[in-house]
């Protein structure tokens, strides 16, 4: 099998083309997300929810928001582990859960969960019996009978329900089944999952990461262990060795001969191509953190700073706030990695505007 030999400009654009972010537009939702194959499910509404913000960016200002809602109320996509996916790719995943938590041998985290599952067994089935004969409903309507309790350092200390709910998707028997406001609302499995055939483990491996490549364009055989969607993808496509860059890349073949034409684009800070943050430097030689976390005195773009795409470039960051009470977009800084050009300075401009329009504000720029 070739080893093909890439330029960084190579491996930006492999990873454009992956995540659709090239001059030629999709003009599908749902084919988009059978693409990207996953849209990370944050509320976050600083400018606009990341998932809404991630089509946008790829279908334009026709995507509106209210189809992925309806889409997901009428369960054709379906969040699983913290992500919206197309409902079909449930049974990539049954076989997992069917040997939850864990096939072979265990590692403590694994048999830590188990035994607080196994210990809190009165609970798990009071909520599958509440859901059974009451359900859908958020986690609030569900019973915490819990006799050994969730145990953190972080916020999820005592979260018994959400804790129990979390790991009964793992095992296969609840399910996400839309929302109720900014509530997820959960329900039996079997009533929200499509009764496909379930697809035996190592294919189901084989699928996602042919899957997951032909979304990321470019990808490490193997990367840390963290939670969500994984960065690797396995023996997937073919190998590539990335100019100046060390390590072993695998890449989709079928990206490679592609024309490339690129854009300007306004992406979620929570996007992904620049998901894996060690694939963002290494190939776009890209700085940029999420500071929502930090104090605001701290922050050097911005607390949702969304990176600016230009070309098959990432050059900037651009402050912006949704001020919904205002009828305002209003953006506090546009971070320029390199000096804009003015053709780029217009584009960027172009984008904002149309951010704000489809946002239903009025932009603000101030000085």
């Amino acid at each position: 099998m070739p080893v093909h030999q890439l330029s960084r400009t190579d491996a930006r654009r492999l990873a454009l083309r992956g995540q659709l972010l090239t001059a030629s537009r999709p003009t599908d939702l749902h084919a988009v997300l059978r693409r990207l194959t996953v849209l990370q499910d944050d509320p976050t509404r600083h400018v606009a929810p990341s998932a809404d913000l991630v089509l946008w960016s790829r279908l334009g200002s026709s995507y509106s928001p209210d189809e992925l809602r309806t889409a997901v109320d009428e369960q054709r996509v379906v969040e699983l582990q913290g992500y919206l996916r197309p409902c079909e790719d449930v049974a990539l995943f049954r076989a997992d859960m069917a040997d939850w938590p864990g096939r072979g041998e265990l590692r403590p985290w694994q048999e830590e969960q188990l035994a607080w599952v196994e210990a809190n067994t009165a609970c798990r089935l009071d909520i599958l019996d509440r859901l059974r004969t009451s359900g859908p409903l958020p986690a609030s309507g569900l019973p915490d009978t819990c006799e050994r309790p969730w145990r953190s350092s972080g916020w999820n200390n005592n979260r018994n329900v959400v804790m129990l709910l979390k790991l009964l998707v793992a095992r296969g028997e609840v399910a996400a089944a839309g929302r109720e406001g900014r509530e997820t609302l959960w329900d039996l499995a079997e009533r929200v999952s499509p009764d496909d055939p379930v697809v035996p483990a190592e294919e189901a491996e084989r699928v996602r990461d042919e899957r997951r490549l032909r979304a990321l364009g470019i990808a490490r055989a193997t990367s840390a262990t963290v939670p969500g969607e994984p960065g690797h993808v396995g023996e997937a496509g073919q190998p590539a060795v990335v100019e100046g860059v060390k390590g072993a890349w695998r890449v989709d073949p079928a990206l490679l001969d592609e024309p490339f034409a690129g854009r300007t684009a306004l992406l979620s800070p929570l996007d992904r191509l620049i998901h894996d943050r060690r694939r963002m430097d290494e190939i776009f030689e890209f700085d940029y953190q999420l500071e929502m976390y930090k104090p605001k005195e701290q922050r050097l773009w911005g607390y949702w700073a969304l990176p600016v795409l230009h070309g098959d470039r990432l050059v900037g960051k651009v402050d912006a706030t949704a001020d919904r009470r205002e009828g305002e977009l209003r953006v506090d800084a546009v971070h320029e990695d390199v000096p804009f050009d003015r053709a780029t300075s217009r584009a960027v401009h172009e984008e904002l505007r149309d951010l704000a329009a489809w946002l239903g504000l009025e932009l603000v720029l101030l000085p």
